[in-house]
């Protein structure tokens, strides 16, 4: 997820670029608070009131954050990290928000992988600036409008044109977006939902079709394909993943 800077106040939340977290609570109430100091601040929340819900669902869909509460009903939050962190497609920013305050509980949650920690009751202006901070360091502000170069392909955002060799590619808006998207994300597994509410803001018109015609039209326009290269390929019940393949014995 590419994102613009960020700073709390009412003048800057329009400047933020959308996150989809992951808010793993049990208690309705302080679930209710963060959703709502998430969408003041243009991000969606999705709530689990459980770890096994959200660890069935992390199968087929993607986040940018997870927010972790320690004390959830069946697994506990550091178990919860600990099976993150075993899982190298599952790498987005962790943030622990619980009433266990001993210094012993924060050390421990850090060293298994968490990315920040904070203790309950939290305040929305902090909250949101830890996430933004998270979100920072995920992805380069510094590289927004940087050249992109991956292989032989160069994405230039500053003119909204991809090039492969001396080929200026033609595409769309849209497809220009989503290409560009990808090759910011390559190697990730991206669900169709997670395409939609980035590349097309989810309008309700829309469906899971589209995210898939316009990835057969930049695969072909792109030619992402192994004999050049590339793999850009749907997985099962959850979305896409664009893969850069080892260059084969004696090519190159």
């Amino acid at each position: 997820m590419v994102l613009f800077p960020f700073a709390i106040g009412s003048r800057y939340l329009a400047e933020i670029r959308q996150l989809r977290i992951a808010l793993l609570e049990d208690d309705p109430a302080q679930a209710e608070l963060l959703r709502r100091w998430f969408a003041s601040a243009n991000h969606r929340c999705y709530r689990f009131e459980n770890a096994a819900s959200f660890l069935r669902t992390i199968c087929r869909e993607s986040f940018d954050l997870v927010v972790i509460d320690w004390g959830l009903p069946d697994i506990p939050g550091d178990q919860v990290l600990t099976h993150l962190r075993g899982k190298s497609k599952w790498q987005m920013p962790v943030l622990f928000i619980t009433s266990r305050d001993r210094e012993e509980d924060i050390v421990e949650a850090l060293e298994k992988g968490a990315d920040d920690y904070m203790v309950k009751p939290v305040k929305r202006a902090e909250t949101l600036a830890r996430i933004a901070a998270l979100a920072r360091r995920a992805v380069s502000n510094s590289d927004e409008d940087q050249l992109i170069t991956l292989g032989e392909y160069r994405i230039d955002p500053k003119r909204r044109a991809i090039a492969c060799r001396e080929t200026l590619f033609e595409l769309t808006q849209k497809e220009y977006e989503l290409a560009l998207f990808l090759f910011r994300n390559v190697g990730r597994l991206l669900s169709r939902g997670y395409i939609l509410e980035t590349v097309w803001g989810r309008r309700p018109d829309l469906n899971t079709r589209t995210v898939d015609t316009h990835v057969s039209r930049i695969r072909a326009k792109l030619r992402l394909t192994p004999d050049n290269g590339w793999r850009l390929t749907a997985v099962y019940q959850h979305g896409y993943r664009l893969e850069q393949l080892e260059p084969l014995a004696g090519k190159g």
